[in-house]
C-alpha cells in the first residue's frame, strides 16, 4: 500500500524536499498533486535517512509547500515497448508525440537497464556502413561499438548526424536491412533543429526503421537525464528480444552534461572540474556501456554519441571522460569547415580502437588496413611539410615535398570531403584512397606490402 505525504519541507527550483519518509528507494516515481488537482511527476535523486529530493518533470511553479500532496509510487520509471515503436516520435520520458496514438506495449521495461555481464559480452566484429569515406575508411565503425564525434558550436554535426541514419546499413550483401534499425535521441535542441530531424528522416524515406526520442530546449531539464536512457532502453529491447542490429546516436551530450551539472548544483552537491559533479564518469559509463552484443544474443547495439567541445577545447571535462569510456572518436575540425569542407572530419587525432578487428579480407576488402595505415601516414608527412612551407615558402620544397602538399589538397577535397547526399560504398572509398596515393611515388608507400602493392598501386595525376 503506498503512503501519501502531505506538504513539502523545502522547494528549490525544480527540486522538493520531503522529510520523514518511509521505505522510498533512488529513481523511484513519485505522483505529485497540487491544490488545482493538476498532477505532475517526478523521480527520487536523493535519500538521506528519512528525508527524500525528488526532482519535478514539470518543475515546481505554482507548487504550495503545506497543501501539496506526494504519493511515492514504488515504482522506477518504465517505458512501454513492443516492435510498433519503429517509425514512432517521443518525447523525453517516451512518449508518443506524432499524434498516432499511445503505444500498444508488449513489455514495459525499466529505462535504467541491466548491467551487462562482462563474461556475456561477445567482441565486436564486421562494421557498419555509412557512406561517409572519412569514417568508413579510416575510422570504421564496429558493431557492438561506442564511437563518439567530438564537434563545436557552428559545426555541422546535426547534418552529420542526419546523413549517419539517412545512409547507415549493415556491410554484408546477404544480410535483411528489415533487422537493421536506428534510435535516434536528441538532447536539449531548439524547435528548429528538431524539425530539421525529424523532416529529414521523413522526406529521406527511412523513418519507418527510426526511433526518435526529442527533448527540447524548454523541456524540463531533469528530462534531458532520462532521454538517453529511454533511448537505450528502446535500443535493447529490439536488440536483445527481437535479434535486430541497432545505431544509437545520442546527440548533444553536452547538453545532457549541463543538466547533470545543474541538478547537481542544485542539491548542493561539491563540485569538481569545471562545476560538474564527481561522478560524471560513472554517469556517462552508465550510458556508454550498454553498447555491445551478447553471446546468446544475435543482435548488437551501437553507439555514436555526439557532443560539443566548448571553446573547441578537447580536454574539457567532457569530451576527456567520454574518450575515456568509448573506444575512439570522430573529430570536426574547424579550420576545415572555414575552408568549405563538409564533413569537416581532421582524420589525424580520429581514431577507431576496434577498426583492425572488423575489417579486411572477409569483411570488407583485403587490403583496407595497409591502405588505411598509408593515408594516415602520408597525411601526416603532410602536416610536416606544410609546417616547413610556412618557414621557407611553398616555392622552395622539394619535389617530393610538392608532390605531398598536393596530395594534402586532393585528400581533404576528394577523399574528406563529399555532398551530403553522396552515399558512397566502401569499394568506392577504398579506391578513392588509391587513386590518391597514386600522385605519391611508390617508394613513398612504405606501409604497403608488395603484393598488395602490385595489385592496387597505379600513379596517377592530381
Amino acid at each position: 500500500m503506498s503512503i501519501e505525504y502531505l506538504g513539502l519541507r523545502d522547494i528549490t527550483g525544480s527540486i522538493i524536499i520531503l522529510e520523514d519518509v518511509k521505505d522510498a528507494f533512488f529513481e523511484e516515481m513519485v505522483e505529485i498533486t497540487m491544490d488545482s488537482g493538476e498532477v505532475r511527476l517526478g523521480r527520487v535523486i536523493e535519500l538521506l535517512e528519512d528525508v527524500a529530493i525528488v526532482q519535478v518533470f514539470e518543475g515546481t511553479t505554482g507548487m504550495s509547500s503545506s497543501n501539496t500532496r506526494t504519493r511515492f509510487t514504488g515504482k522506477p520509471l518504465k517505458i512501454p515497448l513492443s516492435k510498433e515503436i519503429l517509425g514512432r516520435k517521443m518525447n523525453g520520458l517516451g512518449k508518443p508525440i506524432d499524434g498516432l496514438g499511445n503505444l500498444l506495449a508488449d513489455v514495459r521495461w525499466d529505462i535504467n537497464g541491466d548491467p551487462i555481464n562482462p563474461i556475456a559480452r561477445k567482441y565486436p566484429r564486421n562494421y557498419i556502413q555509412t557512406g561517409i569515406s572519412a569514417i568508413d575508411g579510416l575510422t570504421t565503425l564496429i558493431r557492438g561499438q561506442k564511437l563518439p564525434v567530438f564537434s563545436g558550436n557552428g559545426l555541422p554535426h546535426d547534418a552529420l548526424a542526419v546523413q549517419i541514419v539517412n545512409q547507415a546499413q549493415l556491410s554484408a550483401e546477404n544480410e535483411d536491412e528489415d533487422n537493421f534499425a536506428i534510435v535516434f535521441a536528441a538532447m536539449g535542441v531548439k524547435n528548429d533543429v528538431a524539425d530539421y530531424f525529424t523532416q529529414s528522416f521523413t522526406s529521406s524515406g527511412v523513418m519507418e526503421k527510426v526511433v526518435t526520442f526529442m527533448n527540447l530546449a524548454n523541456d524540463p531539464v531533469v528530462e534531458r537525464i532520462v532521454t538517453p536512457r529511454c533511448a537505450l532502453t528502446a535500443a535493447e529491447y529490439l536488440a536483445f528480444e527481437h535479434n535486430m542490429h541497432v545505431l544509437v546516436i545520442l546527440t548533444d551530450m553536452t547538453s545532457y552534461c549541463e543538466a547533470l551539472r545543474e541538478i547537481s548544483s542544485s542539491k548542493g552537491e561539491i563540485p569538481s572540474r569545471k562545476g560538474f559533479p564527481g561522478y560524471m564518469y560513472s554517469d556517462l559509463a552508465s550510458l556508454y556501456e550498454r553498447a555491445g552484443m551478447l553471446k546468446d544474443r544475435k543482435g548488437s547495439i551501437t553507439q555514436v554519441p555526439i557532443l560539443t567541445m566548448p571553446n573547441d577545447d578537447i580536454t574539457h571535462p567532457i569530451p576527456d571522460l567520454t574518450g575515456y569510456i568509448t573506444e575512439g572518436q570522430v573529430v570536426l575540425d574547424r579550420s576545415l569547415h572555414q575552408k568549405g569542407i563538409y564533413p569537416p572530419i581532421i582524420v589525424l587525432p580520429s581514431l577507431s580502437r576496434l577498426m583492425k578487428d572488423g575489417i579486411g579480407e572477409g569483411y570488407t576488402r583485403a587490403d583496407h588496413p595497409q591502405v588505411a595505415n598509408q593515408l594516415f601516414a602520408s597525411y601526416a608527412r603532410v602536416q610536416e611539410v606544410k609546417a616547413l612551407a610556412s618557414v621557407i615558402g611553398e616555392d622552395e620544397l622539394t619535389e617530393i615535398d610538392q608532390k605531398y602538399m598536393a596530395f594534402g589538397r586532393a585528400f581533404e577535397t576528394g577523399f574528406v570531403a563529399q555532398k551530403f547526399d553522396e552515399n558512397r560504398v566502401m569499394e568506392a572509398t577504398l579506391d578513392i584512397g588509391w587513386r590518391l596515393l597514386g600522385m605519391l611515388p611508390k617508394e613513398e608507400l612504405t606501409r604497403l606490402d608488395d603484393i598488395i602493392l602490385n595489385k592496387y598501386y597505379k600513379a596517377t595525376t592530381e
